[in-house]
């Protein structure tokens, strides 16, 4: 499933990469094998390949369109970005993205809007593409739209030390005055706005929509994993604040379980689309087949 509907809201994955790629005791620490096991008959094999051990992410945007505006939440990789220490996003020059917002019947000249929900990697990509050594904003009709106080804490952390993709796909944007810079609880207009949801960043936020009494949210990354429904307090490896990360995603399953409020999970696996669910003192995923 690759589009959803929050009432007259429509809202499109937009897919750049999707396979096993992470060792869930790397990224997740606290999580154990003791842990895990009990729960490998449903996180198997979609969340989780049983031959190579690792957990499938889906590195996605979400398209909001309202009848008025085009809304593109967070840009994912994007082509000829350093990142040496991941090969499958280093330097790719790829057509994935691109057709995949062809797919969805759009062109970078259509987004009106873009958000980021943070300013990690895998999260601005796509601000930016790379026209005669310059990198450019790949979004010619968009304003963009970044935490000031995420923005903040990114530029002193680059000023310390470089940071590549700071360098090419946050700062173009900064130097461009095509940025509004805006507290955590922006709204865009009645139908989009923004939820505080720190922790995973210093100012991470989440993206809620409303249309009529149908109610959806796109979660950026408090959350990584289904597991993490199971297991709130296990926090992921970037958490730059694990503890505030921890409180976060437990208040936020708790605001959202057993409500009509449809999830967008940034990283889960196809569908990608779900709901929150108690189960005793915890939470459970579930998907919204399609």
């Amino acid at each position: 499933m690759l589009t959803n509907h929050i009432g007259d809201i429509r809202v499109d994955r937009i897919i750049e990469q999707e396979f096993p790629m992470f060792d869930p005791a790397e990224f997740l620490p606290q999580l154990t094998k003791e842990m895990l096991d009990p729960h490998r008959s449903w996180m198997e094999p979609k969340c989780i390949d049983p031959v190579s051990g690792l957990m499938t992410f889906c590195m996605q945007s979400y398209v909001i369109r309202t009848g008025t505006h085009n809304i593109l939440i967070d840009t994912c990789i994007g082509n000829h970005k350093n990142h040496p220490a991941r090969p499958s996003w280093h330097q790719k020059t790829d057509s994935t993205y691109m057709n995949a917002l062809k797919a969805a019947g759009l062109t970078v000249n259509d987004i009106d809007f873009v958000m980021c929900t943070h300013l990690h990697p895998d999260h601005v990509g796509w601000n930016t593409q790379l026209e005669n050594g310059q990198w450019v904003p790949t979004f010619p009709n968009a304003q963009y739209i970044f935490s000031e106080k995420e923005l903040a804490y990114w530029e002193k952390t680059n000023a310390d030390k470089e940071i590549p993709y700071v360098v090419e796909s946050v700062l173009p944007i900064v130097r461009t005055g095509r940025l509004t810079k805006v507290t955590h609880d922006y709204q865009l207009n009645d139908m989009i706005w923004c939820e505080p949801t720190p922790g995973h960043t210093p100012d991470h936020m989440s993206i809620c929509m409303k249309h009529g009494h149908h109610t959806g949210v796109i979660t950026g990354d408090l959350i990584h994993s289904p597991i993490q429904c199971v297991y709130p307090h296990i926090h992921a490896r970037p958490d730059v604040d694990k503890p505030l990360a921890s409180k976060t995603r437990q208040a936020y399953l708790e605001k959202y379980a057993d409500t009509d409020t449809l999830i967008c999970a940034t990283h889960f696996p196809s569908p990608s689309f779900g709901h929150f669910h108690s189960e005793g003192d915890s939470f459970r995923w579930r998907y919204v087949e399609g």
